[in-house]
């Protein structure tokens, strides 16, 4: 195997680094904590900024008045004491007793108290240059023609300043933590009012959120638990509304299809009774979704053998239609709700068989054990399948597709949502897609080993 060329491994660090990068970018946008300790840096920043800039404008504007002139004058006085021409013996006398330093450029003399030491210069990429000389005061032209440069030559402790920048750098640092613990305790209620929504989302209203401040967050944590108590009660009122009109409605339809038994045979008496049929399996439908909403709590669970479920309800509801069935030979049986179980795969069967009409296979049931330890029911036809828009959609209660779908080919809506909330209630999902051609659906939910 030859080695990848080095631009694409160039190319592909870079892409690396670049979807890092983006990673990075898009928690800081979505971490409230993290945005509000960068403001307090930026702020510390251009705090330290704006100060440094005006104490500078301020010195410059203030002191430095008074300052020069009397510079400029003991300048005058140590030029003269130097004498013109400069005497070197001179210059060499005032560094020696004042902490100065001396450059003299001229035609008879040239000379530097500190040779190699750059105590009033720097580098500018042409050459040297006098730091801050001519603005002081700090040069003088003699008659005969020499330069003579003044500038300060104590010792200076040029770690001193460094050590100053990191202590303040680890200064800044230690605030900017501070500030970030401080930050995290102050919000620290979101991660509770966050999970404490989601188990609302999901249904779950028998723990609230838990209020630990008395600050604003404590309050909204309060009022999102009113919020959850009042959705609670609309919601049990809604569902015993429903389960009361389903209740009510069974007697009615019972003696109305009694009665449709008596109509003389026809194409309306059919007709009746299976307008009858049809409301008869659409409330039976809602009241399994209602208890089934209330999720593990619904489930009667015992060891199943799904393998012989899946062939006793092929060999006695499906007997007159062709399905093949493939089971995976590791399966072994589990804990389940056999009603809820036989009603998912009921409900899956029935889907793919009035969608799979003029499909020149059969449709396919397959329980398996996947590789992460779950099982997997999955049946598929070989229809025309749907669209991704409404194949995000078809598990929706009482949705409809388009006229591949339609209500001739019977049912009411229903099916596939009583699957999804099978799955859910066994702690698993329920997954959609275009198998091409047809459309597979497949519930997968931890397996739990059925205890003898």
């Amino acid at each position: 195997m030859t080695a990848a060329p080095p631009a694409t491994g160039l190319r592909a660090r870079w892409h690396a680094a670049h979807q890092r990068w983006h990673a990075t970018r898009h928690r800081w946008r979505h971490s409230l904590k993290w945005r509000l300790v960068t403001m307090f840096l930026l702020l510390a920043l251009a705090t330290t900024g704006v100060f440094l800039f005006g104490m500078q404008r301020v010195l410059q504007g203030g002191w430095q008045g008074y300052a020069k002139p009397m510079v400029a004058d003991y300048v005058d006085r140590l030029a003269a004491e130097i004498g013109s021409p400069p005497d070197e013996a001179r210059a060499q006398g005032l560094v020696a007793r004042l902490p100065i330093s001396v450059r003299i450029d001229g035609p008879q003399l040239h000379y530097d108290s500190h040779p190699g030491r750059a105590v009033h210069r720097r580098w500018n990429g042409d050459g040297e240059r006098d730091i801050g000389a001519e603005g002081w005061g700090l040069v003088r032209q003699t008659a005969d023609g020499h330069r003579i440069v003044f500038g300060l030559a104590g010792p200076v402790p040029s770690d001193r300043p460094r050590a100053f920048g990191w202590l303040t750098l680890a200064g800044l640092l230690l605030l900017t933590v501070i500030a970030y613990a401080r930050v995290r305790s102050l919000l620290r209620p979101l991660d509770d009012i966050g999970a404490g929504v989601a188990r609302f989302g999901a249904g779950d209203f028998t723990q609230p959120i838990e209020k630990t401040r008395r600050d604003e967050l404590g309050e909204l944590a309060e009022r999102i638990n009113l919020m959850a108590h009042s959705l609670h009660g609309m919601l049990d009122a809604k569902r015993a509304l429903l389960l009361a009109i389903s209740h009510e409605l069974r007697s009615p339809l019972t003696r109305a299809r009694v009665n449709a038994e008596l109509v003389d045979e026809g194409e309306h008496r059919d007709a009746l009774l299976r307008d009858l049929g049809e409301m008869r399996d659409l409330i039976t439908d809602l009241l399994e979704s209602e208890r089934l909403a209330t999720g593990h709590a619904a489930l009667q669970t015992e060891r199943v053998d799904l393998g012989a479920l899946a062939r006793e309800l092929l060999a006695t509801q499906f007997a007159q239609s062709a399905v093949s069935l493939r089971i995976d030979e590791t399966l072994e049986p589990v804990q389940a709700d056999p009603t809820r179980v036989r009603l998912l795969l009921r409900n899956l069967i029935d889907n793919a068989l009035r969608h799979s009409a003029g499909a020149a296979l059969p449709p396919q049931l397959e329980l398996a054990r996947e590789a992460d330890g779950q099982l997997r029911v999955s049946v598929r036809d070989h229809g025309p399948g749907v669209s991704d828009e409404q194949l995000a959609r078809l598990a929706e209660p009482f949705y409809r597709a388009d006229s591949a779908r339609q209500r001739s080919t019977g049912g009411v809506g229903l099916g596939l949502y009583l699957c999804r909330l099978v799955a859910q209630a066994h702690g698993g999902t329920l997954s959609l897609r275009n198998a091409q051609p047809g459309l597979e659906v497949s519930a997968r939910w931890p397996i739990e080993p059925g205890r003898g």
